[in-house]
C-alpha cells in the first residue's frame, strides 16, 4: 500500500504494470497456402482445443524440444485462424532472449507442431487441407512454413515503472 501526496491511501496491482513478458499472435491462419503446400482449415483445432487446454500445449525456441521458452495461456479460433495468447519465462535465460528478440522485431514467427487428423488432397491445387489437428507446440521461430502466422504484439513496460509509476502519484503528476 502506497499512499497519495494528499496522504489517501491507494492500492495498485503490480501485475498490471509489470513487465510479465506476455505477447499474442497468430500461431495459424485458416486458408493460407503455407511453404509446405498445406493449407489449415477452420475449425481444424478444435477438437485437440477441447482435449488440450492451452497450458500442455509447449513453446518452445524454433521447434527445439530442449528449448521451451515461456507457456501459451490461450488458444482461440477466429474467423482468422488460432489466435495465441502466451508468456515468456523470463527467469530462464532462454525466455529473457527469446523476449528480447520477439521485443526488437528481430523473430516474429510463429509455427505449430503437430499431428495431422484428418487431411485430404486438393487435385486441383495440389494443396494438402487440413481439417483436424491435434496441436502438440508452437514455437518461435525465425521463418514460419505459413508467412501469416506471427507475433502481433508484445507487452512490455520498463522494469522501473512501478517506482515510476509510485512517484508520479506522489510527487500528483498522475490522474487517475
Amino acid at each position: 500500500m502506497t499512499k497519495l501526496h494528499n496522504g489517501a491511501p491507494i492500492e495498485l496491482d503490480v501485475k498490471a504494470v509489470a513487465d510479465d513478458g506476455s505477447f499474442h499472435g497468430y500461431a495459424s491462419t485458416f486458408n493460407v497456402r503455407d511453404r509446405g503446400g498445406d493449407i489449415v482449415k477452420p475449425g481444424a483445432f478444435t477438437t485437440s482445443l477441447a482435449k488440450y487446454p492451452a497450458a500442455r500445449v509447449k513453446m518452445l525456441w524454433q521447434h527445439d524440444t530442449s528449448e521451451p521458452v515461456g507457456t501459451w495461456t490461450s488458444f482461440t479460433e477466429d474467423a482468422k485462424g488460432l489466435k495465441a495468447e502466451g508468456r515468456f519465462i523470463l527467469a530462464t535465460a532462454k525466455g529473457r532472449e527469446a523476449h528480447a528478440l520477439v521485443k526488437a522485431g528481430a523473430v516474429d514467427g510463429l509455427s505449430i507442431g503437430f499431428r495431422t487428423i484428418r487431411d485430404e488432397m486438393d487435385r486441383k491445387s495440389g494443396a494438402r487441407l487440413l481439417h483436424g489437428i491435434e496441436l502438440r507446440e508452437v514455437s518461435i521461430v525465425t521463418f514460419p512454413m505459413n508467412e501469416d502466422a506471427t507475433v502481433t504484439g508484445v507487452k512490455s513496460t520498463p522494469d522501473n515503472s512501478f517506482r515510476a509509476l509510485v512517484e508520479a502519484i506522489n510527487a500528483g503528476r498522475a490522474h487517475f
